[in-house]
């Protein structure tokens, strides 16, 4: 299966590949650039591995949540890709994206969303898989949902940001923080395949976003994003 991804939630922007569990990345710092460099980015990604976006089986992109105009771009590309080549579409959560290349059992995703609050989102395996502990969320880091265990991984810029609070909060529970972490289309466009093995490709005009700030007037987009995920757990 050949899965093209791109993230473009936070300042860095990457572009991934998985060609059959094989996992090609490109990843820079861009600031607010993300518009002038993603594409150039992916052409010279598809060019040096041989691949055009006929060859694929789909297009993955970081949904949010984040930076309210990154992810609008990797919606609106991923839209413009997938209606040309005709091809399906998923988007992952990028707190999830940052449990995945966390590469830990037990992870709690914060992400700074700004304005004294984090994006934040607690996962655990479970068969091979993610199981959703505590569903993605907009919180004060005071406030942050509550664990139970000592072999959690604190990840997220939420963590570097918050990290006084958010150490206080999780004592006890921390085995491990790196506030460094960001979403890398790499962990997304391994999160991907599992669900577009499963069928979970969507039509390309439901690129859609993730966002949690502003729950009534998106609440239909954040609805199917969450629908989803909940089918990759079970």
């Amino acid at each position: 299966m050949k899965i093209l991804a791109l993230e473009t939630s936070t300042e860095y922007c990457s572009v991934a590949l998985n060609l059959d569990g094989k996992i090609i990345e490109r990843f820079e710092w861009v600031g607010q650039k993300h518009s002038e460099l993603l594409i150039a980015m992916l052409a010279d990604m598809l060019r040096e591995a041989d691949v055009k976006l006929a060859d694929l089986d789909g297009i993955a992109y970081g949904a949010g949540p984040g930076s309210f105009t990154g992810v609008r771009i990797a919606c609106g590309v991923t839209q413009g890709l997938a209606l040309g080549a005709n091809l399906p579409v998923f988007g992952v959560c990028t707190l999830q994206a940052l449990t995945q290349a966390a590469k830990c059992l037990r992870v709690i995703a914060a992400l700074d969303a700004r304005m004294g609050e984090i994006y934040h989102a607690v996962y655990e395996t479970h068969d091979g898989g993610w199981t959703t502990v505590s569903e993605p969320c907009l919180c004060k880091a005071e406030d942050a949902p509550l664990v139970e265990g000592d072999d959690w991984a604190g990840v997220g810029s939420g963590f570097a940001t918050y990290g006084d609070t958010l150490q206080h909060r999780y004592a006890g529970h921390l085995q491990s923080v790196d506030g460094t972490a960001v979403p890398h289309a790499a962990a997304i466009a391994e999160l991907a395949a599992t669900a577009f093995a499963q069928g979970l490709g969507l039509d390309a005009a439901r690129a859609l976003p993730l966002y949690l700030r502003d729950k009534v007037a998106l609440k239909t987009a954040e609805r199917d994003a969450l629908a989803v995920q909940k089918k990759l757990d079970a």
